[in-house]
């Protein structure tokens, strides 16, 4: 039976740090499904299909050797989960602020379904400080991001910021 993984997120942008667990998450299953949120009550940057396009571009040289798919989706997270037949949830930590919150919603889930496994898989160090958030903001106030994001990620943000 093969085994099916999900990382979920918003990905506005996808980052250093979201590539560098997508890059460990392959060693875990044998498809990872990156589920790409529609309504996480967020106000994104970059539409649904500018997200899906940067995370696709991101996925290109992981699919070598697992199967990946990039999925939008809506709803509660375990419902897709359920609805792929991922047994496996991947989140990533940074610091003990996301272990607050990754342990909270961790524990809703489980009330949802059982059946769904949370693995944590801890960022690098090299990009424990690295948020989407904080990536837009210094690309919007002119900062080189050059560092947390691919080439094409930087580009498509650049374009963004001069457009507002």
């Amino acid at each position: 039976m093969k085994r099916v993984g999900l990382y979920p997120g918003t990905f506005d942008p996808i980052h250093n740090g979201h590539t560098d667990i997508i890059g460990r998450a392959v060693k875990l299953v044998d498809k990872l499904v990156l589920g790409v949120a529609m309504d996480t009550g967020k106000t994104p940057m970059f539409d649904l299909a500018e997200r899906v396009a940067m995370v696709e571009e991101a996925v290109a040289p992981f699919r070598a050797t697992t199967e990946i798919v990039v999925q939008p989706y809506q709803g509660l997270t375990t419902h897709f989960a359920h609805s792929i037949g991922a047994g496996i949830m991947v989140r990533g930590l940074r610091a003990m602020a996301d272990f607050e919150f990754e342990f909270a919603i961790t524990a809703m889930n489980q009330q949802l379904d059982r059946n769904i496994e949370t693995v944590f898989l801890m960022a690098d160090p090299r990009h424990l400080a690295i948020a989407s958030k904080l990536v837009k903001e210094i690309a919007t106030l002119g900062g080189d991001v050059s560092k947390f994001v691919s080439p094409a990620v930087k580009e498509r943000l650049l374009a963004k910021v001069t457009r507002r």
